[in-house]
């Protein structure tokens, strides 16, 4: 047991003692920010680095272009691939609600209450 302990500590050392003779030094953080910068000039991907550059998405149109075609495509209906239209508003219900409400306990009172109106206090 001795024996093992020893020589695994024997190794240990060993292999830091190597580590610590070797003579390529970690690049400094300039000489990293300075290769990536030529890199990313060049279009070349630095060897172990994403690319993090996005896609070009800048629009050459002006606002005000892009809007009034949205608007008109939107009116035709013929919105562009992606654009969706505003959900309009459920139109209001021209009842009163005294007679809604009638209605409702009706079909409670006959069981054929629509649901969302199921578990309402009886």
């Amino acid at each position: 047991m001795k024996l093992k302990l020893t020589l695994l500590a024997l190794l240990a050392g060993a292999s830091l003692i190597a580590q610590a003779q070797t003579t390529e030094a970690p690049k400094k953080r300039e000489e990293v920010k300075a290769e990536a910068k030529t890199a990313v000039k060049a279009g070349t991907a630095v060897e172990g680095v994403e690319s993090s550059s996005k896609a070009d998405t800048k629009s050459t149109k002006k606002r005000d272009d892009v809007k009034s075609d949205a608007k008109t495509a939107v009116k035709a209906g013929t919105a562009e691939k992606g654009v969706e239209a505003s959900p309009k508003a459920d139109t209001k219900s021209t009842e009163k609600r005294a007679d809604v409400k009638a209605d409702a306990k009706t079909a409670v009172k006959a069981g054929t209450a629509t649901t969302g109106v199921e578990g309402a206090k009886k």
